[in-house]
């Protein structure tokens, strides 16, 4: 502390020793007594990697499709993509400061793991590729699904999906120390998968 608290106040560290004040990223302090030159307590660069992540605010895939309740075809490839942006697929990067030490951490999704609702997986290694209408019958070249039975047997006569999202944090102190931070986030969606009635003659 500069001015140093004289004897008889509040932070006086007491004779042969010196008053510390820790400000943290919250506003909030914390007060020390130690030898002269002493260092603080120590501040866990990995700690504070996590509170940058938390910062990033990071959430589940932003399914674009399938579309939550639409109805889909039984034997007709779907296309799986999700819509990339900072929160949702990255990259994202954020800095905190703790004790005096900065960490800068960055994020960003290494695959999306898809639960398609009938029993199988799917795993995509990016956000997948968007359909156009001259795809029709065409399968993903990247990341897709063909359901072989319709939904009528599900519960609430729909397939329930969830994209698992794999996010990878690397991060660096100023101390000169790094590491990784794998963490997930994921998004729920629901649909009706029918059949083609054939029209009798």
């Amino acid at each position: 502390m500069d001015p140093q608290p004289d004897p008889g106040a509040f932070w006086y560290p007491g004779e042969g020793k010196v008053a510390y004040e820790r400000t943290c990223p919250d506003g909030a302090t914390t007060h020390f007594a130690g030898a002269p030159g002493a260092a603080g307590p120590t501040v866990d660069p990995a700690v504070v990697a996590q509170q940058a992540v938390d910062s990033m605010k990071l959430l589940g895939p932003k399914v674009a499709s399938p579309r939550a309740n639409a109805k889909y075809v039984v034997g007709i490839p779907m296309w799986l993509w999700v819509t990339p942006s900072a929160t949702t697929f990255g990259p994202n990067t954020a800095t905190a400061t703790a004790g005096g030490v900065s960490v800068t951490a960055t994020a960003k999704v290494s695959k999306i793991a898809w639960s398609m609702g009938d029993g199988e997986k799917v795993i995509c290694e990016g956000a997948g590729t968007p359909f156009k209408n001259t795809h029709n019958g065409i399968e993903s070249p990247d990341c897709g699904h063909t359901y072989q039975e319709p939904s009528t047997q599900e519960p609430g006569t729909k397939y329930h999906v969830s994209a698992t999202a794999y996010w990878d944090v690397t991060w660096e102190a100023s101390t000169g120390e790094q590491g990784q931070i794998l963490t997930t986030r994921e998004t729920d969606v629901a649909f009706t998968m029918g059949e083609l009635q054939a029209v009798g003659s």
